[in-house]
């Protein structure tokens, strides 16, 4: 594409759409920028050198004030947005931030999209890819924006990148040589409309996949599983609970690779620092990606065995007058947050609530009945977490006024040998900008109740 002079909005002036606009700002395109939010809300705008005509904040503008040759859209903006359908209909071309990011790109580019599990797949198959020697970036969902990450990506460079639904909506050209789908349950159905929709958005990580490229596929999942005929790549299977004669799965307590009636090792589980049964998936994906990009499996056994995992996610805190607290901010939805509570055997107190993303929590609160004690509920969705935690014959509700007051009344509820789990089950969005400031609070809170110093 010729850049010079294009006429290129881009909507959403968050962390993907300010480095959307820099990437273009680069190929000399006439770049304009909007978001609903005023100037003093958006943070590091100011430093995009856009003058008045360009910078169009504070309200989305008409298709005529700017009448654009090519739309790039952040993650978070709706595809229902009149300008964008207005776009489409005159013809005009939309694409989502990753698309601008790897137009052009030479590097390997691994992708891994799926309803839970993404950001510890993304973090272990950056830091296998590390191991490689050959320069690597980690990006995308992840939180931290593709474009700007790959300018300087080469032939032998990987790129790992973190890919919503959202961010595959409207891609192009986007080729991902390896390409992983974890699993797929309900979530954001408040856009999508339905589970098959959403599967859709997912699958389209494999679109322009060639002969040569690789899908990776959870055998458990039967949405996913069934993909495995329709796609124009190789396809491996991976399963936590079935023994595969072609793929990566559990035997004999250990994950191993299978092929041609072989059985090769890779690592003992009990060898892994994630726990959870949930993190085998994980684990299983990023092998095989790695192996796809050279890794032998005992450098890929060293690892996956010194993955501590990432941060909000499952992520240990401390353990403080013998009670363990976890901090799982980033599970914002049942799936993720099930997992969370399956991941434990000790008596759980459940930190839960937030904005729904039109999600049922009956079947949730079925297992918030078998394995917590004692349930803390707040933000916008208590309300119906309660209703159907009462359906399901939970016992123990507590309702909290605020977040800190959540955290104190778990701390109450907590006796020595107990975890204090913060699993939202909810997006933040109702108190926080993120799942990230969510879990930093939780954090700051626990310390600060047991006088610990707080790092600045």
């Amino acid at each position: 594409m010729e850049w010079m002079n294009k006429r290129i909005l881009v909507i959403g002036a968050g962390l993907s759409g300010q480095a959307a606009v820099r990437n273009l700002q680069q190929l000399g395109a006439e770049v304009f920028l909007t978001d609903r939010k005023p100037l003093e809300q958006l943070e590091g705008v100011e430093g995009l050198s856009l003058d008045q005509e360009h910078l169009l904040v504070g309200h989305v503008p008409d298709y005529k004030e700017v009448r654009p040759d090519l739309l790039v859209l952040s993650p978070g903006v709706s595809p229902q947005l009149p300008l964008v359908q207005k776009a489409l209909s005159e013809d005009v071309e939309v694409w989502s931030e990753v698309e601008l990011a790897m137009f052009d790109c030479p590097a390997l580019c691994v992708g891994v999209t799926g309803t839970n599990g993404k950001t510890t797949t993304t973090s272990l198959i950056g830091e296998l890819a590390k191991r490689t020697g050959r320069p690597a970036v980690v990006a995308g969902n992840i939180g931290v924006a593709l474009s700007g990450q790959v300018e300087r990506m080469d032939e032998n460079s990987i790129v790992v990148a973190e890919l919503s639904s959202f961010q595959l909506e409207f891609i192009h050209k986007l080729r991902v040589h390896i390409g992983i789908l974890l699993n797929l349950t309900p979530d954001h159905l408040d856009r999508h409309g339905s589970i098959e929709a959403y599967l859709q958005a997912k699958a389209r990580i494999f679109e322009n996949q060639r002969a040569t490229d690789l899908a990776i596929l959870n055998w458990d999942d039967p949405y996913v599983r069934e993909l495995g005929s329709k796609l124009k790549g190789r396809v491996l299977y991976f399963s936590p609970t079935s023994f595969l004669t072609t793929g990566i799965s559990l035997h004999q307590g250990s994950i191993v690779y299978a092929e041609d009636g072989k059985i090769i090792p890779i690592i003992p589980r009990k060898d892994l620092q994630l726990r959870g049964a949930h993190n085998l998936e994980n684990v299983m994906a990023a092998a095989a990606a790695a192996k796809a990009f050279g890794l032998s499996w005992t450098e890929i056994a060293e690892g996956l065995a010194e993955f501590p995992g990432v941060e909000h996610r499952e992520e240990i805190v401390g353990t403080f007058d013998e009670v363990l607290f976890v901090n799982d901010s980033k599970g914002t939805n049942t799936d993720a947050a099930t997992k969370a509570l399956l991941a434990f055997e000790e008596p759980l107190v459940l930190i839960a609530g937030g904005k729904n993303k039109g999600l049922d929590f009956h079947e949730f609160m079925k297992v918030v009945k078998d394995r917590v004690k004692s349930l803390v509920l707040l933000g916008m969705a208590a309300d119906e977490m309660e209703r159907a935690a009462r359906d399901e014959g939970v016992e123990r509700i507590i309702r909290a006024t605020s977040f800190a007051d959540g955290v104190e009344l778990a701390i109450a509820e907590a006796v020595p040998g107990d975890v204090v789990l913060l699993s939202p089950a909810c997006t933040s969005w109702d108190m926080f900008k993120s799942y990230e400031e969510r879990g930093e609070l939780f954090k700051e809170l626990v310390r600060r109740h047991y006088r610990e110093p707080i790092e600045q």
